[in-house]
Protein backbone atom coordinates (compact mmCIF):
# COMPACT_ATOMS: atom_id res chain seq x y z
CA UNK A 1 0.00 0.00 0.00
CA UNK A 2 1.49 3.42 -1.29
CA UNK A 3 0.50 6.39 1.39
CA UNK A 4 0.41 9.02 -0.92
CA UNK A 5 -2.84 6.58 -2.64
CA UNK A 6 -4.22 6.80 0.64
CA UNK A 7 -3.98 10.25 1.00
CA UNK A 8 -5.27 11.38 -1.99
CA UNK A 9 -8.42 9.12 -1.61
CA UNK A 10 -8.44 11.12 1.97
CA UNK A 11 -8.01 14.59 0.44
CA UNK A 12 -10.94 13.66 -1.72
CA UNK A 13 -13.34 12.51 1.41
CA UNK A 14 -12.25 15.75 2.92
CA UNK A 15 -13.74 17.55 -0.31
CA UNK A 16 -16.68 15.82 -0.44
CA UNK A 17 -17.47 16.30 3.73
CA UNK A 18 -17.03 19.73 2.88
CA UNK A 19 -19.65 19.77 -0.79
CA UNK A 20 -21.59 17.51 0.63
CA UNK A 21 -22.17 20.17 3.45
CA UNK A 22 -22.86 23.13 0.90
CA UNK A 23 -25.54 20.60 -1.06
CA UNK A 24 -27.08 20.17 2.48
CA UNK A 25 -27.38 23.52 3.84
CA UNK A 26 -28.82 25.03 0.03
CA UNK A 27 -31.15 22.27 -0.30
CA UNK A 28 -34.45 20.71 1.02
CA UNK A 29 -36.40 17.88 1.33
CA UNK A 30 -35.48 14.05 -0.28
CA UNK A 31 -32.26 15.92 -2.00
CA UNK A 32 -31.28 17.38 1.34
CA UNK A 33 -31.65 13.85 3.01
CA UNK A 34 -29.74 12.44 0.32
CA UNK A 35 -26.86 15.38 0.89
CA UNK A 36 -26.88 14.20 4.51
CA UNK A 37 -26.54 10.70 4.25
CA UNK A 38 -23.84 10.83 1.24
CA UNK A 39 -22.26 13.75 3.93
CA UNK A 40 -22.18 10.66 7.17
CA UNK A 41 -20.88 7.92 4.29
CA UNK A 42 -18.19 10.13 2.82
CA UNK A 43 -17.15 11.28 7.17
CA UNK A 44 -17.01 8.06 7.85
CA UNK A 45 -14.46 7.07 5.07
CA UNK A 46 -12.67 9.98 5.67
CA UNK A 47 -12.21 8.36 8.96
CA UNK A 48 -11.38 5.36 8.04
CA UNK A 49 -8.81 6.69 6.00
CA UNK A 50 -7.30 9.02 8.82
CA UNK A 51 -7.09 5.83 11.05
CA UNK A 52 -5.40 3.60 8.32
CA UNK A 53 -2.76 5.86 7.78
CA UNK A 54 -1.97 6.79 11.71
CA UNK A 55 -2.19 2.98 11.77
CA UNK A 56 0.84 2.25 9.25
CA UNK A 57 2.76 5.76 11.15
CA UNK A 58 1.47 8.22 8.98
CA UNK A 59 0.31 11.82 9.35
CA UNK A 60 -3.09 12.26 7.88
CA UNK A 61 -3.44 15.23 5.69
CA UNK A 62 -5.71 17.75 7.30
CA UNK A 63 -8.92 19.55 5.24
CA UNK A 64 -8.44 22.74 3.72
CA UNK A 65 -10.58 25.42 5.45
CA UNK A 66 -12.79 26.06 2.42
CA UNK A 67 -12.96 24.11 -1.26
CA UNK A 68 -13.05 25.80 -4.06
CA UNK A 69 -16.51 24.94 -5.84
CA UNK A 70 -17.09 23.79 -9.49
CA UNK A 71 -20.64 24.51 -9.09
CA UNK A 72 -22.31 26.76 -6.31
CA UNK A 73 -25.38 25.51 -5.75
CA UNK A 74 -28.92 27.69 -5.78
CA UNK A 75 -31.06 25.22 -7.51
CA UNK A 76 -31.64 21.33 -6.90
CA UNK A 77 -30.23 21.08 -10.60
CA UNK A 78 -26.95 22.68 -9.40
CA UNK A 79 -26.84 20.70 -6.17
CA UNK A 80 -27.09 17.41 -8.12
CA UNK A 81 -24.82 18.59 -10.48
CA UNK A 82 -22.35 19.47 -8.10
CA UNK A 83 -22.88 16.12 -6.28
CA UNK A 84 -22.32 13.82 -9.22
CA UNK A 85 -19.01 15.84 -9.71
CA UNK A 86 -18.14 14.85 -5.90
CA UNK A 87 -18.84 11.44 -6.17
CA UNK A 88 -16.89 10.86 -9.59
CA UNK A 89 -13.70 12.78 -8.20
CA UNK A 90 -13.68 10.61 -5.40
CA UNK A 91 -14.34 7.44 -7.48
CA UNK A 92 -11.18 8.60 -9.43
CA UNK A 93 -9.44 8.88 -6.22
CA UNK A 94 -9.42 5.40 -4.37
CA UNK A 95 -8.94 3.76 -8.30
CA UNK A 96 -5.38 3.73 -7.14
CA UNK A 97 -6.23 1.82 -4.03
CA UNK A 98 -7.69 -1.00 -6.07
CA UNK A 99 -3.89 -2.09 -7.04
CA UNK A 100 -2.66 -2.25 -3.75
CA UNK A 101 -1.30 -5.50 -2.60
CA UNK A 102 -3.17 -5.40 1.13
CA UNK A 103 -6.17 -6.78 0.55
CA UNK A 104 -8.57 -4.77 3.23
CA UNK A 105 -7.04 -1.88 1.25
CA UNK A 106 -8.12 -3.06 -1.82
CA UNK A 107 -11.80 -4.29 -1.00
CA UNK A 108 -12.19 -0.90 1.10
CA UNK A 109 -11.23 0.97 -1.97
CA UNK A 110 -13.10 -1.06 -4.30
CA UNK A 111 -16.48 -1.00 -1.45
CA UNK A 112 -16.01 3.12 -1.42
CA UNK A 113 -16.15 3.37 -5.79
CA UNK A 114 -18.89 1.14 -5.70
CA UNK A 115 -20.75 3.43 -3.02
CA UNK A 116 -19.48 6.68 -4.79
CA UNK A 117 -21.24 5.20 -8.45
CA UNK A 118 -23.98 4.43 -6.70
CA UNK A 119 -25.18 7.64 -5.41
CA UNK A 120 -24.13 9.22 -8.25
CA UNK A 121 -25.85 7.02 -10.11
CA UNK A 122 -29.11 7.63 -7.93
CA UNK A 123 -28.72 11.43 -8.21
CA UNK A 124 -28.43 11.31 -11.55
CA UNK A 125 -28.92 7.95 -13.98
CA UNK A 126 -26.38 7.83 -16.59
CA UNK A 127 -23.64 5.39 -17.39
CA UNK A 128 -20.30 6.77 -17.72
CA UNK A 129 -17.26 5.49 -18.79
CA UNK A 130 -15.02 4.24 -15.68
CA UNK A 131 -12.68 6.58 -14.39
CA UNK A 132 -9.23 5.89 -16.26
CA UNK A 133 -10.43 4.21 -18.88
CA UNK A 134 -10.79 5.08 -22.27
CA UNK A 135 -14.40 6.48 -23.73
CA UNK A 136 -16.50 3.57 -25.71
CA UNK A 137 -16.13 3.80 -29.28
CA UNK A 138 -19.29 5.05 -30.50
CA UNK A 139 -22.11 2.35 -31.25
CA UNK A 140 -22.26 1.28 -34.97
CA UNK A 141 -25.36 0.99 -36.90
CA UNK A 142 -25.30 -1.27 -39.93
CA UNK A 143 -26.12 -0.30 -43.56
CA UNK A 144 -24.85 2.53 -45.25
CA UNK A 145 -23.04 5.33 -42.79
CA UNK A 146 -24.99 7.97 -42.08
CA UNK A 147 -28.04 6.41 -43.65
CA UNK A 148 -31.26 6.71 -41.79
CA UNK A 149 -31.88 4.02 -39.53
CA UNK A 150 -35.54 3.45 -39.81
CA UNK A 151 -37.21 0.07 -40.79
CA UNK A 152 -39.47 1.95 -43.30
CA UNK A 153 -38.11 1.60 -46.89
CA UNK A 154 -37.75 5.15 -48.27
CA UNK A 155 -40.63 6.43 -51.14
Amino acid sequence: MRGQDLETALAAEHAAVYAYGVIGARTTGSLRATATAAFNAHRARRDQLRALITASGGVPVEPDPAYRLPVTPSTPAQAVELATLVERGVTAAYLELTASSDTAVRRMAALAMQECVTRSYGLRPEIETFPGMPAAPAPTVSGTPGAPSSSVPPS
